[in-house]
């Protein structure tokens, strides 16, 4: 293998106004290598493939295909240069077949074909249209269409994520071979299976930065999360709870029964309790289940199996009001989903009254407007712009977003990071709540994509990988580090005795079913 880089990217830098999206992130490939691009969630790996492939534009840094200076504004530039992205998503356009898809990009047909049926799909029809085709093989075609232009740079975002097992292993064959050939993989994995077995180097992100690159060599895995954490290895516990906050005792009958619950291929038979007075969390990296999850419990999906007992009770949700009607209620990450932004304060926050009566009559504006401003009073929410929501803060519309439960007395409430994207002060008073809401008695399923939150607001922490539940950690076990490793699917050496873990064998082949 040569030591002249077939992509060296150096100094580049993405900011979305005041956000650092990337600082000083720099990427060096060599012909024939296939190299993995790690970090942790939010360190900047798909903006940096996405600044590579010219689907945004970077404040700064230099970029060099060959020893030559390119300047990438475009896809389409990025496709001139050889470098081209598979993503996690689909890209061929759903209301098109395939055919017409392969001529938007110019991608030649024959060659196509030929990595179709070698990638495991031997029986593809061209004149397919793309939405009636599995995710799977919409991966797959993605993959091939790629393939079909042999790009001298190859960039696969969670290739594998989406992929049953048997076209796992064919497309890890097919970027092996790439190597082979001379040509260059970006891999970008969560699975250190896939990196030990394919990839020859790693570069490791942190917050923007590119902060170590390493052979693969057995054992790296410890060197891998200590760079991915940093100097947040030594921390062995967040001490951020006093007694006052910690949550009563639970239930001996669970608030929510999870058992072999399914959702398609993200979701693979997963089995836990939520209790009454507990706030649990959820640990994964991106695209592992999580999501499913929080949709299958919100009513926003039908699950593909599994059952989901409320008190007790089997309960089946068609749509999220029947999630509301029984007690639970959804709390996500991105406010814009959960808010009117050009109504009031107000009027967000009483939208559960409104929609609560079957039979229409007068709403009792005298309870209504008691509800709300005990909910807005305990929340600390800033009313000052209260005339249309989308003049508050982020922190204060996630606020918003909550007071609206509370004032509607759900009993459980999923919350799904929420507090992305808001400032140090609002993410302590949004712990306190919680931990608040759980003394109170009410349950709380809490994903957050920053490991340190966990030991501030949880319990105990349930950690998603592959679909799968792989383990569940009392919160006082629960450090960075571990939690680091259980969520790239590395066991650790004891396991603890708690919670319900998954069945591996499941069988993840359903698709989910959407709510109307």
């Amino acid at each position: 293998m040569t030591t002249s880089p077939l992509l060296d990217a150096t100094g580049v830098a993405k900011n979305y106004g005041a956000v650092a999206a990337l600082r000083n992130a720099s990427l060096s490939v060599l012909p024939g290598e296939v190299h993995a691009l790690m970090g942790a969630n939010g360190a900047g790996k798909s903006t940096l493939v996405k600044i590579l492939t010219g689907a945004i534009q970077a404040n700064a840094g230099r970029i060099l295909i060959r020893g030559e200076a390119r300047d990438i504004r475009s896809p389409a530039a990025g496709r001139r240069a050889g470098l081209l992205p598979v993503y996690q998503e689909p890209s061929l356009i759903p209301d098109l077949d395939v055919l017409s898809n392969l001529r938007l990009t110019g991608t030649p047909v024959e060659p196509f074909r030929a990595w179709v049926r070698e990638l495991g799909i031997p029986d593809l029809d061209l004149r397919d249209t793309a939405r009636d085709i599995p995710l799977a093989v919409l991966r797959v075609l993605d993959l091939a269409r790629a393939l079909a232009v042999e790009p001298d740079v190859l960039l696969l975002d969670e290739m594998t994520a989406a992929l049953p097992a048997n076209l796992a292993e064919k497309v890890l064959e097919v970027v092996r071979r790439q190597g082979d050939s001379g040509r260059a993989v970006i891999f970008i994995s969560h699975r250190f299976v896939e990196i030990s077995a394919l990839c020859d180097r790693a570069t490791v992100l942190r917050d923007g930065e590119t902060v170590g690159v390493v052979d693969i060599v057995p054992g790296v895995e410890e060197k891998i999360v200590e760079l991915m954490l940093g100097t947040r290895i030594v921390k062995t516990h967040v001490a951020a709870r006093s007694a006052a906050e910690k949550a009563a005792p639970i239930a001996a009958r669970p608030r929510i029964t999870v058992r072999n619950l399914r959702v398609g291929t993200k979701l693979s038979d997963v089995s836990f309790d939520l209790g009454d007075g507990e706030v649990a969390g959820v640990v994964a990296l991106e695209g592992q289940g999580q999501d499913e999850l929080f949709s299958a419990l919100a009513g926003s999906i039908r699950p593909s199996g599994g059952t989901i007992e409320v008190d007790g009770q089997p309960a089946k949700f068609s749509h999220p009001i029947d999630a509301i009607r029984a007690g639970i209620a959804y709390v996500p990450g991105d406010r814009s989903e959960a808010l009117a932004m050009q109504r009031s304060v107000r009027e967000n926050i009483a939208l559960p009254f409104s929609a609560a009566f079957r039979n229409w009559g007068p709403i009792n504006m005298h309870r209504e407007r008691a509800k709300v401003a005990s909910a807005i009073e305990r929340l600390q929410i800033d009313t000052r712009a209260q005339g249309e929501v989308q003049r508050l803060s982020g922190g204060n519309q996630q606020k918003v977003t909550i007071a609206r439960w509370i004032a509607a007395d759900a009993r459980t409430i999923l919350c799904f990071d929420p507090t992305r994207g808001i400032d140090v002060g609002t993410k302590q008073e949004i712990y306190k709540l919680l931990r608040e809401l759980a003394g109170n008695g009410k349950s709380v399923l809490f994903y957050t994509s920053e490991l340190e939150e966990v030991q501030r607001v949880c319990d105990r922490v349930i950690v998603i990988f592959g679909g799968r539940l792989v383990d569940i950690f009392p919160v006082e076990e629960a450090d960075e580090p571990a939690l680091m490793r259980a969520a790239y699917g590395l066991p650790r050496g004891v396991k603890a005795d708690v919670g319900i873990l998954a069945d591996p064998t499941a069988n993840t082949s359903d698709a989910p079913e959407a709510a109307p």
